[in-house]
């Protein structure tokens, strides 16, 4: 086994060197991840070489992965070294709880799918890093297969330590949105599911709202948003033959579960008894599945919010979005500074998204393009030409990523409502204490 790790690690740093000495576009792919994966980070030389290893199992140069381009270039590998390489495109990159420590492999736990591994380590890990770990701990890797049972390391360690189920919900969150490419790496039927409930939310908005773009003030959307999850979660229930009026104890005892397991198992993460009790003993049973929309103070306070809703890019809640298009709809600008204010607000915040971007594009053509020409000094500067590399600096890309108000898989869902149950504790012991969830928005 520890030649074959050996071996592994070898052509692993063949792959590292070629992409180094790489011009053109591996060179252009490589430099454009990084400055994207490291801005939202910040673990040093850990990191970097974490957006590296990430790079060649994640990463994309004209439709085609890093190790595609190394096994069509690279003439002198053996049948077995190509197989090895070839595996690495099931790659898993995860926060990983350790298990068990055994003397050369690690029984590892991935908290995104649920997953276990027999992980083992190389020489290229030095003693005096594994000495220091922990069961319990959190490992933020990537783990590359050695065969149908073992894995090793591919990648450099970030160590987060034993994180409370608070903690751990946030990690969870940051994993999300930094590494969306590897959101449920080992688990695709998790992914397609989980996309397949954004689909079935943009139905079930069309359907409560009548329109899938509506606009009122923020503090009756959160309680329109709240009666929708309500009834999503009725029907989910009814469809699975579930008695919504019945507490999670109720439901643990008729499907033959012990309540004491399940308490057992949320007091051993870190979690309050008398928290986990609560939950228990909740009718809403149907945050289980679906993650509740928690809209953030600045959208239920706002005058007027307009929602868009999209099977694929989700919901996207815009304060001020009257604002801007009563400014593409009239003949005159009052200020050029407060349109370059606006222009710029949408520029920067995430959820005026590409999609968003496209929608004005269709609906105010001409006088969007004006408006952009006098934002960035650049007269000729078309729409049809210039508008996709403008939103490409902002970080609005085309392809959508997956919402944040897709269902998730009932062990985060569990983990989520005892994260949940601790912060709202917290509060209440502290009131002056401002304590920022993972259900907090960006």
């Amino acid at each position: 086994m520890s030649q074959t790790i050996e071996k592994a690690i070898e052509l692993k740093q063949a792959i590292v060197d070629f992409i180094y000495d790489a011009e053109g576009e591996l060179a252009v792919a490589l430099e454009s991840y990084a400055a994207e994966h490291n801005k939202k980070n910040s673990y040093g030389i850990k990191q970097q070489n974490l957006t590296v290893d990430s790079f060649i199992s994640g990463g994309e140069v004209a439709e085609k992965t890093p190790l595609a381009i190394f096994l069509a270039e690279v003439n002198n590998l053996s049948k077995s070294d190509r197989q090895i390489i070839e595996g690495w495109q099931n790659n898993v990159m995860g926060l990983f709880e350790i298990k068990e420590i055994h003397s050369d492999y690690y029984q590892l736990y991935n908290w995104l799918t649920a997953k276990e591994y027999r992980v083992y380590s190389h020489g290229q890990i030095e003693s005096k890093e594994t000495s220091r770990w922990q069961k319990g701990e959190i490992i933020l890797t990537i783990i590359a297969p050695i065969n149908n049972n073992d894995w090793f390391f591919f990648s450099d360690r970030v160590i987060k330590g034993k994180l409370s189920p608070p903690k751990l919900a946030v990690a969870v969150g940051e994993f999300r949105d930094n590494f969306p490419e590897f959101l449920y790496a080992d688990a695709p039927e998790l992914l397609e599911e989980a996309w397949e409930s954004v689909a079935v939310y943009h139905q079930e908005f069309i359907d409560y709202f009548g329109s899938d773009q509506v606009t009122m003030p923020g503090y009756k959307l959160n309680q329109k948003i709240g009666d929708l999850q309500q009834i999503m979660s009725k029907k989910r229930l009814a469809e699975a033959g579930i008695d919504d009026s019945k507490t999670l104890s109720q439901i643990i005892t008729e499907s033959g579960g012990n309540e004491e397991e399940f308490t057992k198992t949320a007091t051993d993460l870190g979690a309050d008894a008398e928290a986990v009790a609560k939950i228990i003993n909740n009718k809403n049973t149907s945050s289980m599945v679906m993650p509740k929309v928690d809209l953030p103070p600045e959208i239920k306070q706002a005058e007027s919010v307009t929602v868009f809703s999209h099977p694929r890019w989700g919901q996207m809640f815009l304060p001020n979005y009257e604002k801007f298009t009563n400014l593409l709809e009239s003949e005159n600008i009052d200020s050029q500074e407060n349109a370059n204010s606006l222009i710029r607000k949408y520029l920067d915040q995430p959820e005026a998204n590409y999609y968003i971007w496209q929608h004005l594009k269709d609906t105010y053509p001409q006088k969007l393009e004006k408006l952009l020409q006098d934002y960035t000094e650049n007269s000729q500067f078309s729409l049809a030409t210039d508008l996709d590399q403008l939103l490409a600096k902002h970080k609005k890309l085309p392809t959508p990523q997956l919402s944040s108000l897709a269902s998730v898989p009932i062990h985060l869902n569990n983990l989520f409502e005892i994260a949940v149950a601790q912060v709202q504790k917290t509060k209440t012991k502290t009131p002056k204490k401002s304590n920022k969830g993972f259900l907090t928005k960006k």
